[in-house]
């Protein structure tokens, strides 16, 4: 492991000015150590540091490069759109045609409204719902993520149906009271939560397939289960497709169980982000129009933005949509079953205990005897996996030309602009970086 004087030296005058040297937590790799790569440029597959170094890239800016980084058509819907105007304060054909575009891959969401961050979208979503049902309560899972909303920032207290404890500085006993945190695909975890306070749940909100403590998939049936509980209770069924959505499939995570899985439920909103926005900062929730009408100025629930809708942001997005034709989503499901297989393979070459888990194109690597063994099904297990494993992993790839999350808890993102060139490189790092895996000690 080694940190180049350049990165350093960037490292360290960003914490002259940034809390931590960045702006988004994971980004100061803290939970692998040694200084952050301050990226430069990016292009197709690949990323460069201040440095001129070359990686390719498995982060794909945590989702949103589908198609890759600086896609030709991308870029040119974002400079025709910038050479307009960056910013109206006024509606603009562009974004009903992203509008459209979500409803006609999601028809569940009848009408959409855009904002700019997931966080945003989801904090919308929450609202929506307790204005819908008129109930306080707001049902999680440990270890999802729905971005940083104060109710939602929420870790588990003891005893199944517990209200949340806070699980940031600055959330309030109050707030976090508002969230019932339940363990992840545990269907009678929220049977009972539902017999104990149904009557003042507003909504369950989970991760379509959550992605935010690795990869963790819905065990089947599970949000099918969740669909029925919630409709027999009157409380809403909200999915955070912010990582999901038009990634792992041309609809989303409900497109790709309903279509390929043979589920058959429907949630009551979807909550959109990441590759809607193709690297811009757009973010949508969606659902039946007698739903979404509750929003203002229609309804009473108040929502607004000066940048929702941004004219600059919605041409990236409505670009990287129309690129997204299935040739793409058959690219990125052959490369990242190629890199997760290989990924697999040079672990048990090594002797390395470990799982592969993968929702659809997504994957990430969880070690350790239970994992393998069974896999892991909740946060409470991926907590107990054999997490100091991942730092020597995660910098033998880097220092081999390889860009992973810089956290075990992180998806692994692979795009259709990843040719065999690039596979071929992150196939030729993966031995060295199991070696180092196998040699980590607590």
């Amino acid at each position: 492991m080694h940190d180049d004087a350049a990165n350093h030296l960037a490292f360290e005058r960003a914490r002259l000015v940034l809390p931590g040297g960045v702006n988004s937590p994971v980004r100061a790799y803290g939970s692998v150590g040694g200084d952050p790569r301050f990226v430069s440029s990016a292009s197709g597959p690949y990323i460069r540091d201040v440095t001129g170094t070359e990686y390719v890239d498995l982060v794909c800016s945590w989702g949103p490069a589908l198609l890759g980084h600086a896609h030709p058509a991308v870029v040119e819907a974002v400079q025709e759109a910038a050479a307009r105007g960056l910013s109206f304060g006024a509606p603009t054909l562009g974004e009903v045609e992203l509008a459209e575009e979500i409803r006609r891959r999601v028809p569940a969401a009848e009408h959409v409204r855009l904002v700019s961050t997931g966080t945003e979208a989801t904090m919308t979503a929450v609202r929506l719902a307790r204005g819908a049902t008129g109930r306080p309560l707001i049902v999680k899972f440990a270890g999802c993520y729905h971005g940083h909303v104060d109710s939602l920032l929420a870790e588990a207290g003891s005893g199944v149906a517990n209200q949340a404890l806070p699980g940031s500085a600055g959330v309030t006993e109050a707030t976090a009271s508002e969230t019932l945190v339940l363990p992840y695909n545990d269907l009678e975890a929220v049977e009972q939560a539902f017999a104990e306070r149904g009557s003042e749940i507003a909504a369950v909100i989970t991760e379509a397939a959550p992605a935010n403590m690795g990869i963790v998939p819905p065990l089947p049936g599970f949000n099918e289960g969740l669909r029925r509980i919630t409709t027999a209770h009157g409380a809403l069924l909200i999915f955070d497709e912010v990582l999901t959505g038009f990634r792992v499939s041309a609809s989303g995570w409900w497109g790709y169980e309903t279509s390929t899985l043979g589920a058959s439920y429907t949630p009551d909103l979807f909550t959109f982000g990441k590759v809607v926005g193709g690297g811009m900062p757009v973010a949508a929730i969606g659902g039946p129009s007698v739903l979404m009408d509750l929003l203002a100025p229609l309804g009473p629930v108040y929502q607004a933005g000066t940048l929702s809708g941004n004219p600059v942001a919605v041409a990236a997005g409505r670009a990287t949509l129309a690129a997204a034709d299935a040739s793409v989503y058959a690219r990125v499901d052959e490369v990242s079953t190629t890199i997760a297989d290989a990924t697999s393979a040079a672990l048990s070459a090594e002797g390395v205990a470990h799982r592969v888990q993968r929702s659809g194109n997504l994957f990430s690597v969880m070690f350790g005897d239970l994992a393998q063994e069974v896999g892991t099904r909740s946060y409470a297990q991926v907590q107990a996996s054999d997490t100091f494993r991942y730092p020597p992993f995660f910098h033998a790839m880097l220092d081999a030309g390889v860009n992973l999350p810089p956290s075990v808890y992180e998806a692994w993102f692979v795009s259709a602009a990843h040719d065999d060139t690039a596979v071929g490189r992150v196939l030729d790092a993966l031995p060295g970086a199991a070696k180092a895996a196998a040699a980590a000690r607590r």
